[in-house]
């Protein structure tokens, strides 16, 4: 990737045409690049030199306008959402259809370590039900009947524990967001 002057600027139409190149209004690509949509509307009206941090995102987006798929948060597709997370970076999302057994999975890193699913593009059911009980506890630990208990849970499920948990273990910082 080549590297950007501080002096590198870029006209209005440039910005009119990333951002029609995105499929964004100008209220959707002010809020993408953080300015109001009074300002889109003034460089695109015609102002020939735009300089600051907007210049970047610009070359950017030139260079790969397939970003916006790999950014943009998918419309959830089945009953059940979770969200796989490390600290407050998204990794993978995985939509579940728990009726039908179906999981649809969208990774958000390419670090297959931090990866829901790893090199797994399409996981089967039964890979989620062996990933959900990766983030608890084992169901032979000793002493499990006091844990359950402390969690207020009546039998070793993975899902219901990680309700209760979040996913948390303590060698990672890796955690799930359950949405219905």
């Amino acid at each position: 990737m080549t590297a950007f002057a501080i002096s590198d600027t870029v006209e209005g139409r440039d910005i009119k045409a990333i951002r029609q190149t995105l499929g964004m209004t100008q209220a959707e690509f002010s809020e993408l690049v953080h300015v109001s949509k009074k300002t889109i509307e003034r460089w695109e009206a015609g102002e020939k030199e735009i300089t600051g941090p907007i210049v970047t995102l610009v070359k950017i987006l030139k260079e790969y306008p397939q970003i916006k798929e790999e950014l943009v948060i998918p419309d959830k597709e089945y009953p059940l959402r979770l969200w796989y997370m490390s600290g407050n970076r998204i990794c993978t999302i995985i939509d579940v259809d728990e009726r039908r057994r179906i999981v649809k999975i969208y990774n958000y890193t390419r670090d297959y370590l931090s990866r829901a699913f790893g090199r797994e593009e399409h996981p089967t059911f039964e890979a989620y039900e062996t990933f959900l009980e990766s983030r608890c506890f084992p169901r032979s630990r000793d002493k499990m009947k006091l844990i359950l208990r402390e969690l207020d849970l009546p039998f070793y499920d993975p899902f219901l524990i990680i309700e209760k948990t979040k996913g948390k273990m303590a060698e990672d910082d890796f955690w799930i967001r359950i949405e219905r």
